[in-house]
């Protein structure tokens, strides 16, 4: 008999961290540069981005991260995390960098403070002191590095400081890839203390990046080989080594700019040195008045808006302002400090970078081969609306331009072209669903009803543009026309698990077997989808009615009927919700397997959608999840782990156990578990599993976990795994989104509504009360909570601006108003 548990066990361990959060300065401080893995933030919120690690690792883009690549980052290399945004301290021949890396020299002292925007790395050794701090200021295009340097001891100090970073040849697959013509096309320039990388400039003549300093440089390298040595590396560098640059202009081979300054610090005395990198796209291609010749107006102008201390320091307040006005609209005050500091303030955070980001660029995405994820994109938004509403409106209408006119759609589009994918295609038909989830919460959001009227071109083609709400329709119609033997949705190439392909190759007694086709084949189908459909099928009728097409959205709850039933009878295993059928009509997920006989992703979303509610299926479902996929570090994702390769469900065998889709910890649907129990009123057992999951809560087993303490990641490693609880892929992950939706919606039950804001939580017995700021189509909504009685669900009473009000739904409020809301649960 296969146990549902593996045999090997917890990692015990005591308390570890390598850091702290402080939450009056809004950062977490990092104590060593040692952490488990490289620890990240991201600076940046419109179009300029830079990754950068807690000893000064990582990369910069313009919008892409593929095409318009600034500097170059060496994935999967040893030593690990060896390209950044590097300041170099040559100190007598003590040769030392204020994060630690890439000299590794033994520092007095090391802090890294990764805060809003920006990141702070902080040196010292042998007296001198080192601040390197890092930002990218509201809109422009830059960003920007300031170095101060202190003389801590009695005596005057010499120094050489050189900056230095890796040009890449903008995109970042060909600059990885195409040595026999990029050997010969890097072009750079140098004028005074600024270094132009004109790299294709004489191709598109149109965008070109500057690397520049504030002060008089002592010497200068454009050249790779010259600053590193042709054998050298980032470690020791030549130039550096030498205390002097070369002054070599590159020509072809791998351009880079590095600054070198000879500098003598009084006792007690502070100097500060200003870098910036820039991106400078000219807005009309120009003819070149001599060959390589570019236009470096608005270059200069860049440079001139951070020439000194003082205009570094107004654009660190902007940037800090910026976020206040920002996270302003969602705060928690519970008692509960993790809490707190989670819902307040990390997580909308990264809902953020998430929203920006997509699953392009990480420390796991290269950047190079994903852009913009259709779901992925949809699902980042439901955490992000309510930051900047006119943001989420203009993606949803970049992502349905991906769309076909058969309500299918593109599974991924470049950012900087917004031109969907072909490499990868269609054929997921999960896809159009989560197009409705993202415009409903959106009109949830913000009462725009404009947005369903806006033309939207199909596959980016404006010729056959069609209002928003026609790209619904249709995403409907797409999972409505495209059922399987049992009535349940077809899967397609893979519904949101993109490795569960139950039509690409399968096995079966005494035949082989391969479905082709644009959607690879037409026959099996997802329990997941269902749920989907039934849950965002509701939502779409819901918007049918706002618009009075009652035919309409009497039509859609007769489909959406059907597939509820169909879900509740051959989607039904008797304990838990099957996964899906395979491409011969076998159960996945269903105890009639000798492996992976239970999912999490049916039993969270059906629950959610209410499928089960009444019969009782759904609380057995739930159940089911406790008894046989509850771990001490999240809920996994199946059970038992598959063992062997399985032709018939493709990618997700081809895992190790425990690992990824095969029953690792998808912390990704943990929040379905959470959410679905908030719909059947299990407040404790909500709660418990958003903790498990969650940086806050977790930070004590920092060297178990290995990613960032402050931050979701995509997996963990299961209990079938050697590494059982670690983690990986952080940052970028739908956790991210789905988690904020679960405790600001379900758990602490402040839900948008079509009609206004509904107060309706589920929370924990334990928890006593709490307050949340709520800022809503203009208007800011005080909400306090208490919980007298310790109950998980139920409210007794709400008053508003001190006058009761029957039911859980506050009367919409007038944009600019304060109103201040009471509600007792009971």
């Amino acid at each position: 008999m296969i146990s549902a548990f593996p045999v090997y066990p917890i990692r015990r361990n005591k308390a570890m961290r390598f850091g702290h959060f402080d939450d009056a300065r809004r950062e977490y401080v990092i104590d060593t540069p040692r952490t488990p893995l490289p620890w990240i933030n991201y600076l940046g919120s419109e179009d300029f981005f830079s990754l950068v690690s807690n000893t000064g690792g990582g990369y910069s883009f313009y919008r892409d991260a593929r095409l318009r690549r600034l500097t170059r980052y060496r994935y999967n290399n040893s030593p690990l995390d060896m390209d950044g945004h590097r300041i170099y301290i040559n100190d007598g021949g003590t040769i030392w960098n204020p994060g630690w890396q890439p000299a590794k020299t033994e520092l007095d002292r090391y802090t890294c403070r990764h805060g809003l925007g920006y990141t702070i790395l902080q040196g010292e050794k042998n007296g001198i002191a080192a601040a390197q701090e890092l930002f990218v200021p509201r809109g422009d295009a830059c960003e920007i590095d300031r170095l101060t340097l202190e003389n801590k001891t009695a005596a005057p100090r010499t120094l050489d400081v050189f900056s230095y970073v890796e040009f890449c040849l903008w995109d970042a697959m060909d600059d990885s890839s195409n040595f026999q013509r990029n050997f010969s096309t890097g072009e750079v320039e140098v004028v005074e203390s600024a270094i132009y990388h004109k790299t294709e400039y004489r191709e598109r003549r149109d965008h070109y990046a500057v690397f520049w300093a504030n002060a008089p440089v002592t010497s200068f390298d454009t050249s790779r080989d010259a600053f590193c040595g042709v054998y050298g590396g980032p470690v020791a560098p030549e130039a550096v080594k030498a205390g002097h640059c070369s002054n070599s202009i590159a020509h072809g081979w791998a351009p880079v700019g590095a600054h070198h300054f000879h500098l003598t610090l009084a006792p007690g005395e502070k100097k500060s040195i200003i870098f910036g990198l820039g991106y400078i796209e000219n807005p009309v291609r120009e003819k070149f008045s001599a060959p390589g010749i570019i236009n470096k107006a608005r270059a200069e102008a860049m440079m001139a808006r951070y020439a000194t201390d003082a205009q570094v320091d107004a654009a660190r307040r902007a940037l800090a302002d910026y976020w206040q006005e920002l996270l302003s609209g969602w705060q928690l005050t519970s008692g509960e400090e993790k809490l707190d500091r989670m819902v307040s303030l990390w997580n909308q955070y990264q809902c953020m970078v998430t929203f920006n980001m997509s699953r392009s660029a990480s420390y796991y995405e290269s950047g190079i081969g994903r852009g913009m994820g259709f779901r992925d994109s949809c699902q980042d938004l439901l955490g992000f609306v309510h930051m900047i509403p006119s943001r989420a409106r203009e993606r949803i209408l970049d992502i349905a331009a991906t769309q076909f006119e058969d309500g299918s759609a593109y599974h991924q589009y470049q950012p900087l072209t917004k031109k969907g994918n072909s490499d990868v295609g269609s054929g997921f038909n999960d896809d159009p669903l989560w197009l409705i989830a993202c415009t409903a919460a959106y009109l949830r959001e913000t009462g725009d009803w404009s947005i369903l009227d806006e033309p939207v071109a199909f596959d980016n083609d404006v010729t056959r543009a069609q209002p928003l709400m026609e790209h619904l329709r249709r995403s409907f119609r797409y999972t409505h026309t495209h059922l399987g033997p049992h009535g349940l949705p077809l899967i397609g190439r893979a519904d949101w698990n993109d490795c569960l392909n139950l039509n690409c190759f399968s096995e079966h007694p005494g035949e082989s077997f391969q479905i082709t086709g644009p959607s690879e084949g037409p026959v099996a189908e997802s329990v997941f989808i269902a749920g989907m459909f039934v849950k965002y099928g509701r939502e779409y009728a819901e918007l049918c009615d706002h618009l009075h097409l009652t035919e309409e959205a009497a039509s859609a709850r007769t489909a959406i009927d059907a597939v509820e039933q169909a879900t509740l009878t051959a989607g039904w295993d008797g304990a838990w919700f099957r996964r899906a059928y395979d491409a011969f009509g076998a159960p996945v997920g269903s105890r009639e397997c000798d492996e992976g006989q239970i999912f999490i992703e049916p039993q969270g979303i059906c629950v959610m959608a209410g499928i089960g509610r009444e019969t009782g299926q759904a609380e057995a479902a739930l159940k089911s999840v406790e008894e046989r996929l509850d771990t001490p570090y999240g809920v996994v994702l199946l059970q038992p782990a598959y063992t062997t390769y399985r032709l018939n469900l493709g990618e997700i065998s081809s895992y190790p156990p425990g690992y990824k889709e095969n029953a690792g910890i998808f912390c990704h649907n943990n929040p379905w578990i959470s959410c679905a129990e908030t719909v059947l009123g299990h407040g404790d057992r909500a709660f418990a599993v958003y903790k498990k999951t969650c940086p806050a809560y977790i930070e004590d087993i920092s060297e178990i976990h290995r990613t960032e303490p402050y931050v979701y990641s995509q997996m963990v490693a299961g209990r079938d795994a050697p590494t059982f609880g670690e983690a990986k892929n952080s940052w970028l992950t739908g956790t991210a989104a789905w988690t904020f939706v679960n405790v600001s919606q379900y758990i602490l039950g402040i839900q948008p509504t079509l009609d206004g804001l509904r107060v309706d939580p589920c929370i924990p017995h334990t928890l006593a009360g709490y307050t949340v700021t709520r800022r809503y189509r203009g208007a800011v909504y005080h909400i306090r909570v208490e919980n007298p009685h310790a109950v998980q669900k139920g409210v007794q009473s709400v008053t508003v601006n001190g006058a009761p009000i029957a039911g859980t739904l506050l009367p919409l409020a007038k944009a600019g108003e304060s109103v201040e809301v009471s509600v007792i649960l009971g």
